[in-house]
Parts: structure tokens; sequence; C-alpha cells
């Protein structure tokens, strides 16, 4: 797998989900989290 999903805490309520350098999921973006299934279907 090139680009394997991690988690790396961060800080500041961020919450993102990204593919190396491209970001899937972002909750300061978003203003919420993601639905059940929503990230699956991205990654």
């Amino acid at each position: 797998m090139p680009n394997p999903v991690r988690l790396i805490p961060g800080s500041g309520g961020v919450f993102e989900v990204r593919r190396g350098s491209e970001v899937l999921f972002s909750k300061k973006h978003s203003g919420r989290f993601p639905n059940p299934g929503e990230l699956s279907s991205r990654v």
C-alpha cells in the first residue's frame, strides 16, 4: 500500500484524514465529524 492511513494526534480540535498530502476530510473545513461510511468511500 503506497499511502497507508495513519493516526496522527493533533491539537486544538483538529480532525483531518489524509492520504499522503491529499486531505480526504477536514472537520475544520466542514464543521462536523464524518458520517458513518463517509471515510471508507474516500479511502
